[in-house]
């Protein structure tokens, strides 16, 4: 063979291979085209994508459930400020009876449920409840601030100062420094007493020494935890007590929809 005959069928070999080469690389380039394109980068086929899970915030924790605690934070600077019991304690449970027809007047009298007591009388409650939690136990609210419209109602039906104050008077009510209740246990059901609320009967009175074994212990038990925090019975009532230093409040007759909680009315 020729040199040149050598040298034509090198070249055409050559060619060959170069064809081969440029076949190979087209779909590499066309890929790459697109990619970029796209406007993303090719993901090497041998490098496996992590797949993180879906990271959701943390819920805060509720507070156990259980009783509710007193909430100090709002403390009064004044002891006559008005306070609304169960915005500073829900611990303790309220029966407004004279916001419903359940009382001794057959109607609603107050257009709220609602209990607000001066500072002084509040905090001392507070405590109160405090001891009876630790026995299983807590204070019911049947009546506390009382305006004297009201007082004025309650006398005109039972004008018997035994168990209704003369409004001309005034009650300790009408002062927000008195407060009735009962005891109840853990579910909120009333422990058993010698007689019902507003009863008026002897039944009602401390000396009173007929029904049962328990009721008799329920009432002294209520009235030495509300003694040993600052709060004085009254004879005929079981379920009344007034706070010391009762006597330093002026009588009110603010309504309970309107009464103020931020004002001191001590001055009125």
């Amino acid at each position: 063979m020729t040199s040149a005959r050598r040298r034509k069928r090198w070249a055409k070999h050559l060619s060959s291979i170069a064809s081969i080469a440029i076949f190979c690389l087209f779909p590499a380039c066309q890929s790459q085209t697109q990619s970029s394109e796209s406007g993303s980068n090719p993901v090497p086929m041998d490098v496996k994508s992590e797949v993180k899970p879906e990271v959701k915030p943390t819920a805060i924790s509720a507070k156990p459930s259980g009783d509710p605690e007193p909430m100090l934070e709002r403390i009064p600077s004044s002891p006559a400020q008005l306070v609304d019991l169960q915005a500073i304690d829900p611990r303790i449970r309220l029966d407004i009876r004279y916001a419903t027809t359940n009382n001794f007047l057959k109607q609603k009298v107050y257009p709220v449920s609602r209990c607000l007591l001066r500072w002084a009388a509040a905090e001392k409650l507070i405590k109160a409840q405090t001891e009876l939690a630790k026995q299983g136990l807590g204070l019911k609210v049947y009546d506390c601030y009382r305006p004297l419209s009201v007082q004025k109602q309650m006398w005109q039906v039972l004008p018997d100062d035994r168990y209704v104050a003369n409004p001309a008077n005034g009650s300790r009510h009408n002062r927000a420094s008195a407060v009735d209740l009962t005891l109840v246990d853990r579910t909120g059901k009333e422990l058993e007493m010698p007689s019902g609320f507003d009863d008026f009967s002897q039944r009602s009175h401390l000396g009173y020494q007929g029904g049962s074994q328990a009721a008799q212990k329920n009432r002294r038990l209520l009235v030495d935890t509300m003694q040993r925090h600052g709060f004085l019975p009254i004879q005929t009532e079981w379920w009344h007590f007034d706070v010391k230093g009762w006597q330093d409040f002026p009588i009110l007759d603010i309504p309970l929809d309107a009464a103020s909680l931020t004002v001191d009315r001590s001055k009125n």
